[in-house]
Formats: C-alpha cells, structure tokens, sequence
C-alpha cells in the first residue's frame, strides 16, 4: 500500500502498527509521536520482531531539528561467574532458500532498552501524553492482534523456538501440541497489555529499578541467565551525532558507533559516490563485499573507540522492525527496534519476552561472551534519512534483516537516488546480498554482467521476493513536496498516510 498525505505518512512492518502511528499524526502529534505510538503498537502487532524486552535506535532530523540518534540498544550483561550460568541453546531457522542457526535462551538475553528509549524520545521530541500514546497499545494487546500472513510465516519458521519454554508456548501455542498460531488467529499477552499501561503512567521506572525490572532479573538467574538488577538499574538511552555521508548531491544520515550497520552502510555509499551514475550491479556488490571484509576483529573492537568512525573511513576513503515517518511540516522520524528473534523466555506478570541480543551470530563476529558488561551492542541497525542537496529530508527509512539490513538500505537509497524510483518502486525492486563469498539474490535482476566479471562466483537464486533480505519501510517526498510511503511486502509492510 502506499498513499498520499496531508498530516503524514507512516509505513511500518504490520498494518496495525502503521496505521496506530497515523492516527497519532492526525490527532495533531509530530512525526516522533507517531513513530513512538507505533513503536508501541508494534509490540502488540509485532512481538516476535520487538517489545519491551527488546532494544533499538532512533533517528530524528528535519523540520529545524539537529538530527539525533538516540541509542536504546541492548547493551552486554557480565558473564556469570558462580558456576550457575547456562549455554546457549540452538535453533535452526529456514527461510526456505536458506538456513540460518539461532541462539536462544536465559544466556542469549541482553540489557533491554526500549521503555528506556520510549521516554526518552518522548521527552526530547515529544508533543503528546506518553499515557495517550501507550494506551491503543496496551488495548490491542488484552484484545488481541490477528496474525496477518507476514507475522504467521516469522511465527511458523520459529516455531521451534516459540515452543521452547512453556511460558513462550502459552501465548504461541494456546491450543497444544506444538501448533503455534496461524494467520488469522488471534494473539493476545494481557499482562502486555497491563506492562504497557504501567510504562504510560510511571514512566521507565519500574523496569529498570522497580518490581518489573526484579521479576525479570530473578527469573533470568533462576535458570542459569546473567542479567543482574545493578545492570538494569544503571541502563540510560543515550543521544548521539549521526553519521553524515555525502552520496551524489545528496546528504545521508545513519547510524553512528558502536553501531556497525550505519558506518558499513557510509562506507558502501561513499565507495559507489566514487563510481558511475547509476551503479552497475557489480558494482554494488563490490561495495557491498567490501564494507563485509572491513567487519574484521580490529573493526568491532573499534567501533567501542572514540573517534573511531572518522579514522576508519578517512583512512579507507581518503573515509530487526522498522518505522519511518514523514510529518507534514518536514519533521522525519526513523526507528528499528529489534528483540533479536526473542530467547523464548517470557517472564510471568510482566509479559515480557526478554530478546536474544547475545546469541545473534550476527552481532557477535568475535564470538559469543565476548563484549565487556557495559558496551552497547554493535547493532547492524541503520535508521537513516537522505536530505537533499537543500537540506530538507527527501527519504527516511530503514530495514530489519540483520546482516542483510544495510544491503536492504543501500539499494533502496540507489534505487531513489540513482534511479528516480519513488519509495513504492524502490522497496519492490528485487535485491540481492553478499555473504561469504556467495551472492544471494531474487527473481527478476538479470545477473549476466555478474557471471561475466567472475565466472567463478557462486550464486543462489530466491524463489520470490523473501523476508531473508530484509524488510524496508520507507517513506519519500517527492516533485512539490508529495509525501508517499511504502511498506516492504517482504514482511507484510504498508503506509498508511494521515
């Protein structure tokens, strides 16, 4: 779906999720309102994907404001050294085409930061109650959400994993015998629903230093986790100066350090700025190539370094869901939010499933339990917003995918930038990636020139568009000003416009 604007437009992984932030747009809140009230919505619309217990970035430019990041990630508990932790617990995830191991499980469970970042954005950028803006969210989840057919197929690959505790088969798999719920069934968590309520009235409080923050640090180290209270209790949302990158006439905004995603996805820009317009396709996956190639040991430990983003790209250079909204006076808002896939640990009376942010392979190159308590994790996270050669925001968008996140973003951005596609356009056009020497792509990219450069190369066809690559939600102001969005049919993504 995409659609014209006259307050706004907001396209989001789920329908309901985007349609909660245009409703916050037409009853007179700015593009941060609508994207916290979706946020929250999603939590209900999209608990595989995010939630309470998950973490995110936020990025916010235009209209007049200094763009921001603000960093809620999930940040490394210590290692426990009592002779009581527990390993982690695998899962193997199909994608059809492609199969990817997961980590789960009481080990897997990182420093929360979402209610953290909710207030926080709210109090910076905010025009409206967080009460207001809490509320549909936690009556959607008492009543329920229907699963649309995206949610139903990211419930039907975890099921192993929604499974896995009786607490995370009580809300997955009401009715027995493994069966996890299908499209069209409803989900409801009403202790969501009451957490949510609590986050509206009192704030973050009670969820890193109060009774929430405790039932969920005592049911963690009952079963071997690490998450302590004194961790939670010393988490804040942090603010910081995004990645500025120029590409073609062009100004791009991302995620800075220790997120990786935003300094890969520069980097792979400014390496195509180098090149012709359009970028052939092996060009774009040179690029691509190379900013994985830079991900070595020296780079993640880097990334935790002050100054780190300006040494690695001048020396090279010479340099998990997502909402993006557009309001009607120029002001942008991009948010990915990510519970990893979930640890499948739902603890009791706070509705929470606690993310797997620690068993990601992909945000732990060096391995597990590597990361010092403390350090946020390297995200491969990448809100960004392209602003014209004028400074206004031309596009705002951002991808969930993990590893594949800032291939998502790079070609979409090429697709607006170098193409002339408009957002609905270039969140459909087909896309590939390259991981470990192998490029994986969809039907429809004539991939001839590919061959030709490197015969050699080993090449794996999708069979349809898939979730595998990522999901972009993106909206775009175009000739006079327009607004249009587009939500990535990848993963049941819609605008809705205000």
């Amino acid at each position: 779906m995409s659609d014209t604007a006259e307050h706004g437009v907001v396209a989001a992984g789920h329908p309901v999720t985007a349609q909660a932030g245009a409703e916050v747009l037409r009853a007179g809140g700015n593009a941060v309102d609508a994207a916290v009230g979706a946020m929250l919505m999603s939590f209900a619309a999209e608990p595989l994907l995010s939630g309470l217990g998950a973490g995110g970035h936020m990025l916010v430019a235009g209209a007049g404001e200094e763009p921001a990041i603000l960093d809620f990630f999930v940040q490394a508990p210590a290692r426990r050294q009592d002779g009581g932790a527990v390993e982690l617990e695998a899962v193997d995830v199909s994608f059809g085409d492609a199969v990817q191991v997961f980590y789960i499980g009481p080990a897997s469970c990182g420093v929360y930061g979402t209610p953290a970042g909710v207030c926080a954005a709210v109090e910076r950028w905010g025009t409206m109650p967080l009460a207001q803006l809490t509320a549909p969210a936690a009556a959607a989840a008492r009543e329920g959400v229907r699963l649309n057919a995206g949610q139903a197929y990211v419930a039907e690959i975890l099921a192993d994993l929604l499974t896995s505790t009786p607490e995370c088969a009580a809300l997955w798999a009401p009715h027995g015998h493994g069966r996890v719920l299908g499209e069209g069934e409803l989900l409801r968590n009403p202790e969501l629903g009451d957490a949510l309520e609590r986050l509206g009235s009192d704030g973050a409080e009670p969820f890193y230093r109060g009774d929430i923050a405790r039932a969920v640090c005592e049911w963690l180290q009952q079963r071997g986790g690490s998450l302590s209270a004194a961790e939670l209790s010393a988490y804040r949302a942090i603010a910081r100066e995004p990645v500025s990158v120029s590409y073609r006439d062009r100004t791009v905004l991302t995620n800075p350090p220790p997120s990786a995603g935003g300094t890969l996805l520069a980097y792979s820009l400014a390496l195509l700025d180098r090149g012709p317009q359009p970028p052939p396709l092996p060009d774009v996956l040179a690029a691509m190539e190379s900013a994985q190639s830079e991900r070595t040991p020296e780079f993640v430990e880097g990334l935790a370094q002050d100054g780190f983003l300006e040494r690695f790209l001048q020396a090279k250079l010479g340099s998990t869901t997502h909402i993006s909204v557009l309001d009607c006076n120029g002001r942008a808002c991009s948010v990915t939010c990510t519970n990893g896939e979930g640890s499948g640990v739902v603890v009791p009376g706070t509705g929470i499933h606690v993310n797997n942010v620690m068993g990601e392979e992909d945000l732990n190159p060096l391995g597990f339990h590597r990361h010092p308590a403390g350090r946020r994790m390297p995200s491969m996270m990448a809100p960004s917003i392209v602003l014209d050669s004028d400074g206004a925001v031309e596009l705002v968008l951002g991808s969930a995918g993990s590893n594949r996140i800032r291939s998502a973003i790079l070609q979409t951005i090429v697709g607006v930038v170098d193409h002339g596609l408009g957002a609905r356009e270039a969140v459909d056009a087909p896309r590939v990636h390259v991981e470990d020497g192998i490029v994986y792509h969809e039907p429809g990219i004539d991939m001839s020139a590919v061959h030709e450069s490197d015969p050699e190369r080993e090449v794996v066809q999708f069979h349809a568009l898939n979730l595998f690559f990522g999901g972009v939600q993106a909206v775009h102001r175009g000739a006079g000003a327009q607004m249009m969005g587009a939500g990535d049919p990848r993963r049941g993504g819609v605008a809705v416009s205000a």
